[in-house]
């Protein structure tokens, strides 16, 4: 059995002012043409199929027609909820699409969903769980201990009638994380780039499945196991993402304990989870990255207007492009400039001595006006990836005051803040980082 594994399609998103329906038509077409090509028997599809709560007309049709497309195929498709879905809008029309081998899971109501189907090694159950919150668990099983996430998903689990000696695929969407935290695109919401301890799930609780589609992080990767993944989104949604490849997870499934090409890329790689694997019996024997090729790339270009707008230098002219000028003096209309060689340019800002001056200044200003405590969580946040305990912030303030600190038990004064000060990371317009340092920019209009 082979399914491909999806995630996050966002359909309806924007990049600044650009509408990317036609691009996401394009990617979505792509993959149905990838379904026949694998002559894959289902495809999993992990949250954030739309990308706002109230999704355009447009995004509605698009889904429609991906959905009819798959049902005239006669794949098995199975979707789940994201943060960024509706419940009730993603669910409209489920009960016409079961008919026709489409299963939308849009919330959870107490209960584990699943599916069972066939193939020449025996039953294989799917088990979708819709984006959940700790509080929304609770409701259901009043008596459990659910503090985090984790206790509210573990709950979850353990309440659902799963046999683990049967093939088992888990459809999710949380954040969920391994040894490390999952890598971000940046283009993710600004919920997933703040998470905190409570709403981490440890890929541990999932070891048993055979194999977990997950979303909710844009980049493909791995989660704490080989077949614990996110398949990323199929889109670049952010210019952080510029350098990302997209892919989707063509996943082979066969007889239990035939862990395969999988467990041998663990191995080659010296993962733990390659023994866990053996141990566990999963029935995953190939995991396949299937490159994803846009209509319109996403690409970043640096460099003075004159050598950028050079003929040898202009390429692939229908791309989205954000422009970092070097040039010392303001362009005056730098943006009609550009648009006259790339039409569909998102944003153009500066790198030069005055923005790298006017950061440096930005940046003492924003640290004259934070406390000692501020800065020193801060500090801890960024080195070890969590927030400073109450105890350890009181050892560093009694340090820092015996070592004449001034301001180190309350506000701080400027000579240190100075000191201390940090540059502020520009964003971008989507969410993601755009790691440069210039403060003038132009942001892109599409035109009418």
């Amino acid at each position: 059995m082979k399914f491909l594994h999806l995630g996050d399609l966002h359909l309806g998103r924007s990049l600044s002012d650009f509408d990317l329906i036609e691009d996401q038509q394009y990617m979505l077409d792509q993959i149905l043409g990838l379904l026949r090509e694998t002559k894959a028997d289902a495809v999993l599809i992990a949250g954030d199929i739309y990308d706002k709560s109230i999704p355009s007309e447009a995004a509605v049709r698009l889904l429609d027609h991906f959905l009819v497309k798959l049902a005239d195929m006669q794949i098995e498709a199975f979707l789940i909820s994201g943060n960024h879905d509706s419940d009730d809008r993603l669910q409209f029309g489920s009960s016409f699409f079961e008919t026709r081998g489409i299963h939308i899971c849009s919330r959870f109501e107490g209960d584990l969903k699943s599916y069972t189907f066939t193939d020449e090694y025996g039953p294989v159950h799917i088990w979708m769980l819709p984006y959940v919150k700790a509080s929304r668990v609770r409701h259901y099983y009043p008596d459990a201990d659910i503090v985090s996430y984790e206790d509210a998903v573990r709950t979850v689990l353990e309440h659902a009638d799963i046999d683990y000696g049967a093939r088992n695929i888990l459809i999710a969407h949380q954040f969920v994380a391994g040894r490390e935290d999952p890598v971000l695109a940046g283009s993710e919401g600004a919920s997933v780039q703040s998470v905190g301890l409570v709403e981490k799930i440890s890929a541990g609780i999932f070891m048993d499945f055979d194999y977990v589609a997950l979303g909710h992080i844009h980049s493909p990767q791995r989660a704490g196991a080989e077949h614990i993944r996110y398949a990323g989104s199929m889109l670049k949604y952010s210019l952080s993402e510029a350098a990302n490849d997209k892919s989707a997870v063509l996943v082979t499934l066969g007889k239990k304990g035939a862990a395969g090409k999988v467990g041998e890329a663990a191995e080659a790689r010296g993962a733990a989870d390659a023994c866990d694997m053996a141990e566990q019996q999963i029935a995953v024997t190939q995991i396949e990255l299937l490159p994803l090729h846009p209509r319109r790339d996403l690409r970043r270009l640096k460099g003075p207007l004159k050598e950028l707008l050079d003929s040898k230098n202009v390429t692939d002219t229908d791309d989205y492009i954000y422009a970092t000028l070097t040039d010392e003096d303001i362009i005056n209309d730098v943006m009609g400039i550009f648009r006259q060689y790339y039409p569909n340019t998102v944003r153009i800002d500066y790198d030069n001595a005055h923005t790298r001056e006017a950061v440096l200044e930005a940046s003492g200003k924003e640290a004259e006006s934070r406390t000692f405590a501020e800065l020193i969580s801060d500090f801890y946040r960024q080195i070890y990836g969590c927030e400073i305990s109450e105890e350890e912030l009181g050892v560093m303030q009694e340090a820092a005051a015996a070592a004449g600190v001034a301001g180190a038990g309350g506000d701080m004064d400027t000579s240190m803040a100075g000191a201390s000060g940090r540059g502020s990371e520009d964003r971008d317009v989507s969410g993601g980082s755009s790691n440069h340092t210039g403060l003038v920019k132009e942001e892109g209009r599409q035109d009418s």
